[in-house]
């Protein structure tokens, strides 16, 4: 694991020679290069083997950063900025002439965010640009939350795993859009629905689209360990399908005593929703390593950050 560094210098350096670094942020760890060096982000869609038609988010170190990246921010967009940046909350916004359409998937807007991590808020601030930085996952696969996850996809692709720990958020951030100047949510996220609306009032939800998505993270499978995945409401209901398998669980707050469990991982025992989505992927992670035949996750509470766990959940796995 010798790409991983806590270097911010060294990471500078190699985004400045238009290569990628990986990044942490609150949400998950980032696959970032210049966004206005066409090397860099071809390297990043290639990297990742990502699709062009999938427009990537940009990172900027602060909300007055804004006006370089969009031309038009409607008074909702400000307002949900001015209370939720730096934090896991991306605005898809009409974009500023000088942002290339290869970072937005050749569309008129742009997704933008200001994350929430101290290494990369600083190393934000010492670059002349800002960056692009989709999950440092291949594409589809589970994204990473610890800087081992991004060098274990991408040792020998990548010069740099700028270290921040673990994830403190573990899912990506809440993507908002403007339709009419009224804010749609593309993609659910570490940012629960209810305290969007606190703000702004009702949303509207919209966070599937196959093609020419408007945002990352809309489409139906992604976010998927390699073992076969079930989601279900009852693990045990679910367990008696899959008799003589080796077979892993995710529950939410409940341990499940059967023999037939293999391996089993509980997100939160307290029943805490922010622990357990801190937590998820990680733990998909870990099951994906333990040679199992099937994992099956428990559908989560559907409120509150309940409702973003069980998007993640529907995206990686076969519904039962």
């Amino acid at each position: 694991m010798g790409i991983i560094s806590k270097d911010i210098k060294k990471a500078v350096a190699i985004l400045s020679a238009e290569k990628l670094v990986a990044i942490p942020t609150e949400t998950v760890y980032g696959l970032a290069g210049n966004i206005f060096s066409e090397n860099a982000i071809k390297s990043i869609f290639e990297t990742k083997k990502r699709p062009f038609f999938n427009p990537l988010i940009v990172h900027i170190p602060s909300i007055e950063n804004l006006k370089d990246i969009a031309s038009y921010v409607p008074s909702k967009a400000q307002k949900l900025a001015e209370t939720f940046w730096p934090g896991s909350m991306t605005l898809v916004l009409k974009k500023q002439p000088a942002i290339p359409d290869l970072v937005t998937a050749g569309k008129d807007t742009v997704a933008v965010r200001v994350p929430n991590h101290p290494i990369t808020l600083k190393l934000l601030k010492q670059l002349p640009f800002p960056l692009a930085a989709p999950s440092a996952n291949p594409f589809g696969s589970i994204s990473p939350t610890k800087a081992e996850h991004v060098a274990t996809y991408f040792e020998n692709a990548i010069e740099q795993v700028l270290d921040g720990g673990s994830c403190e958020n573990g899912i990506e951030s809440t993507i908002i859009g403007f339709e009419n100047d009224e804010p749609v949510i593309y993609r659910l996220g570490a940012l629960a629905l209810e305290d969007i609306e606190k703000v702004v009032g009702p949303v509207t939800l919209k966070n599937k689209k196959e093609i020419k998505p408007d945002a990352p993270g809309m489409l139906a499978r992604h976010y998927a360990p390699n073992t076969t995945t079930y989601l279900c409401d009852s693990i045990l209901e679910e367990i008696e399908k899959h008799q003589g398998k080796r077979i892993g669980i995710l529950s939410f707050k409940t341990r499940f005593e059967d023999d037939r469990v293999t391996y089993q991982i509980i997100l939160s025992e307290k029943g805490d929703l922010a622990e357990a989505m801190s937590k998820l992927y990680a733990s998909m992670h870990n099951l994906d390593l333990q040679n199992l035949d099937i994992i099956i996750a428990e559908r989560f509470p559907d409120f509150g950050l309940g409702k973003s766990i069980n998007d993640r959940l529907q995206r990686a796995t076969y519904s039962s």
